[in-house]
This record gives C-alpha cells, structure tokens and sequence, in this order.
C-alpha cells in the first residue's frame, strides 16, 4: 500500500470518527463578565442592594444599609447621601422642607448609608422650612409623631443642641413663648417642650424629659421622641430602649384628660446648630412608630432579611449552555450569598410567574446542568451575619457557557433555469447536526431579498433535501441563490452561506 493511499485511508477514519462523535466536539467555550474591570450593567431589579468597593477596588453589589426611606407618613427624611455642590447643602428627601442655610459638611463617617452631616459646632447648623402640610409648616395641632436621628457626638458638652425650634403663639391675647429643643445636659440628651401642650400649666407649661443613658464620644446611638394624641405618650428612646416617658395629662397619668401640642407661627427647625460630631438619617413622621416589631430589627445596620438583585436578561447565540460561574465575592464570617440562573428562548414571559422558566440555585465555580436557551439571567440573596453589623458583596460574575456553533453548509449550489422557474440542488452537507436547509435568493449578487417565488420570500425553509423548484419567477431577470444550513435541535441556529449560484428564467 503506497504513502498517498495510507494518508487517505487515515483522513477518511478521521472524518468518521468525527462524525460519530458529533458536531458538539466543536462546540466553542464562551465567557460574560458581570462586574469587575468592566464595572456592572444596569441591573433589572435591586431589593435591599447597593453598589459599594469590593475587591482588588472594584466596584461591587452590597446590602443596603438600613436607611430610612420616604412613605406616605415621611414628613421630613434627611439622609445626607445626596450633596449639592454648587449651593452647598444637603437636600431633605421627601420635598417637603426647603433649605434656607447650612453649614453642616457631609462626612464618610456614616452608620447609614455612605454619608452623613459633620457640625463642627459653628455656625447655625442646617435650617429648613417646611410647606404648608408639614408638622413645622403650619399652625395649629399636630396630631401624633415621631423624630428621630442618628448621633455620634466628639465631645458632649453641655449646652449643645442638636435639634430646635423656637416661635410663639398668642394665648388669651398674650404672646406666648414656645419651643422645642433636644440638648446635652450632664453627657444626656434632654428634651425640652416649651408652652406647646395647650391647656397644660403644671410646671409653667414646660415638659422636660431627660434620658438615663449616657451619650459616648465617637460611638453612634439611635434617638427618638414620640407623642401618641391617643393616649397622651411622650417618650423618649435611645437605641430603640424607653429612656423617658411621661403622660401630657391632667396629673400626669394615663386615661385623663390629654393635653393636645399645638403650634403657633410658622418659624423654621435646625438641625445640629450647636453640635460638634456627625449626624445622620434625620426623619420626621406623622405617626408613633410600630412598637409591635422587634426592637432591633429598626437599627440593625444591615436588614436581617437581606436584599436581592437580578441580572437583565443576557443574549447569547441560540441553544448555548451555560456551564459554570465564576465569582469573586467576600463572604465576612456568618454572612451568605445564595446564586441563581434561569435560561429560555424567550424573556419577555418571564414577569409571568407560571410562564418564567424556574430559578436553578448554583455554586461559585461548580458545574451546572439543564441551563439553555438563548437567554441566561443571573440572581443573588445576599444576607448579613446575625448581628446585622456585616455584609458579604459581589465584585465579579464569569458566566462560562457553550456556544453552538452553526452547521456546516453544503459546499456547491448549481442552479438551473427554466420557464419561471429555478431548479436548486446541492450535495448534503457534511454535518450531522444538519436539520434542514434554508434558501436565499435575490435580484443582485450577495443581497437575497427576493419576493417573487410561489414558495416564499426569501429565506425558505425547507426539510434536510438536496433540491428544490422555485417557481413564479419572472422570466428575462436573472436571480442569484445561496443556501445555509440550520441545526436539528434549533432552526433559529443557522450556518454560514454556500458559494452563489445564479440562473436566467425563460422560454425554452
């Protein structure tokens, strides 16, 4: 047996074996970054997450912080997260309450959030006025409510206020003195109301509640006063504990007549006007908050329920299959991340809980099966430690997955012409993979945009044959065909063109 024959011999085994092992083995290894270098995508949907710094300074996908955010009860919400630059002031976040000066600072120091407010204990603090709907912006009773702050004081000194509101109001025609004040007394916060509970005159109309907790430099504590109109209730708390409560009642005690605060003119609040430390999520509300829920679960850092984010759907070329991910992540001790994909066909279902093809859970850099479809979507559970102090963040996700690759196509097209008509035919395509054939035909060479055959427009798509007659055609034109090749499993998977043929339809 000569060389020439050997060589043959082996180039046809080759093939064979090829074949049988099918037109997988040529399958392409494919990879999407999510994050990282690249930065992350617009996300579909975040729950409870933010963007924070992840690793090697990347930016990452962490828990929100448990900031407060604007309900239908918000009367004033300041987060300090938002600075504008050019009037150099923070902005209250419901729209209630305009700024008329400031001279606090925005600091990264922050139990919420990123940011907070620095008073460096000069000048008026932030002041505000609210519109006329807000707890401040009008005259007259208040109804219930609820303040509350963030503080972390650098000195403590007495004399220091953190919160005031100074007016009057006119009383059997005298003008009467009233205010509203949160201050430092002997390292305490003290509240001080002023002739703002009509009709009550024990003490010269002045309730002062004070708190038992001493206030520590640098250390960040939770405070909050409330009045309930139902029952009477002033109380004072810190880090969600009752430090002071009293009764604005006749004597004071619970079930007598209530003592209702009523406003006099409208005057603007301050917020740290004689403070030095940091302050943040400053909130208003027009009700007592819900006591019912656990105590700290309001002032946990982190929600103990964790956040969520969804990836937008992800294109990818039809019938590809997704392998594995690849994630850069920390995870600090007793914290989670819990990833999941789903793929499909088609997204546009996939707000439809009966329709949405079902969440795979998956894990960091192991194996996955059963995801395909020319979609992939990617989600994350992220959850805090037990203490609500920590959160795990994601900085990159490699989606490894398998391109399909398109079918061979047949090498050679002959066209032959007739009376109306084209007659095509072409050697079967060398791939296994071949599940039909798609035929494109036109009036220009290389641009197949016909519409004249009774068989379609084109493309058409035909059965895994090797001719076919095109008829309707116009005699006298001349009309220029290529075929590709689609794939058994997905006909939207379709190869690259053969060479051109082209015929000249007419009477014979």
């Amino acid at each position: 047996m000569n060389a020439d024959k050997k060589i043959n011999i082996f180039l046809c085994f080759c093939l064979a074996f090829l074949l049988v092992l099918g037109w997988n083995c040529f399958a392409e290894s494919k990879t999407i970054v999510l994050g990282g270098k690249t930065g992350w995508p617009e996300l579909l949907s975040k729950d409870g997450v933010t963007f924070g710094r992840g690793r090697f300074g990347y930016e990452s996908v962490e828990l929100a912080t448990n900031a407060r955010a604007v309900t239908c009860d918000t009367d004033l919400l300041l987060d300090f997260e938002n600075f504008d630059t050019v009037r150099e002031t923070f902005g209250d976040q419901s729209g209630h309450y305009a700024v008329q000066s400031n001279s606090l600072l925005r600091s990264p120091k922050s139990v919420m959030g990123h940011h907070s407010a620095l008073s460096r204990g000069n000048g008026t603090g932030l002041v505000l006025r609210g519109n006329p709907e807000t707890f401040f912006g009008r005259s007259g009773g208040t109804g219930s409510w609820t303040i509350e702050f963030w503080l972390c004081p650098a000195i403590a000194e007495n004399g220091e206020r953190v919160f005031e509101w100074h007016s009057s109001r006119i009383v059997n025609n005298y003008v009467t003195f009233q205010r509203i004040e949160a201050a430092f007394f002997n390292n305490r916060i003290q509240w001080n109301f002023t002739n703002i509970f009509d009709g009550m005159t024990d003490n010269s109309g002045e309730v002062n509640l004070l708190s038992y907790s001493a206030l520590i430099p640098n250390k960040w504590s939770h405070h909050e006063i409330s009045y309930d109109e139902e029952s009477g209730l002033l109380e004072c708390k810190i880090d969600s504990r009752v430090e002071a409560l009293k009764y604005i009642t006749e004597g004071g005690r619970e079930g007598k007549t209530i003592y209702q605060p009523v406003l006099g003119e409208v005057a603007p609040i301050s917020i740290a006007p004689a403070y030095t430390g940091c302050v943040d999520d400053f909130r208003i509300l027009s009700k007592v908050t819900d006591s019912s829920q656990p105590q700290n679960l309001n002032y946990d850092k982190y929600k103990i329920d964790g956040g969520r984010f969804e990836s937008a759907p992800i294109m990818v070329n039809p019938g590809s299959v997704m392998n594995s991910l690849q994630i850069v992540e920390n995870v600090p001790p007793q914290t989670e991340i819990r990833y999941y994909v789903r793929s499909g066909d088609n997204f546009y279902n996939w707000n439809d809980a009966k329709k949405a093809p079902k969440w795979i859970r998956v894990k960091n850099g192991q194996d996955i099966k059963g995801v395909k479809g020319r979609y992939f979507q990617i989600a994350a559970d992220l959850f805090p430690d037990g203490a609500g102090r920590h959160t795990p963040s994601v900085t990159e996700i490699k989606i490894n997955y398998t391109q399909v690759p398109p079918p061979i196509a047949p090498f050679k097209v002959k066209a032959v012409a007739g009376d109306g008509l084209v007659d095509l035919s072409w050697s079967y395509s060398v791939d296994e993979n071949v599940g039909g054939y798609y035929i494109f035909y036109g009036n220009r060479p290389g641009e197949y945009l016909g519409t004249d055959a009774n068989e379609g427009p084109s493309p058409i798509k035909v059965d895994n044959i090797t001719s076919f007659r095109l008829t309707g055609l116009r005699n006298g034109a001349i009309y220029y065909f290529a075929v590709s090749t689609y794939a058994k499993d997905e006909a939207q998977i379709s190869g690259n063109l053969s060479n051109e043929a082209d015929a000249r339809p007419g009477r014979r």
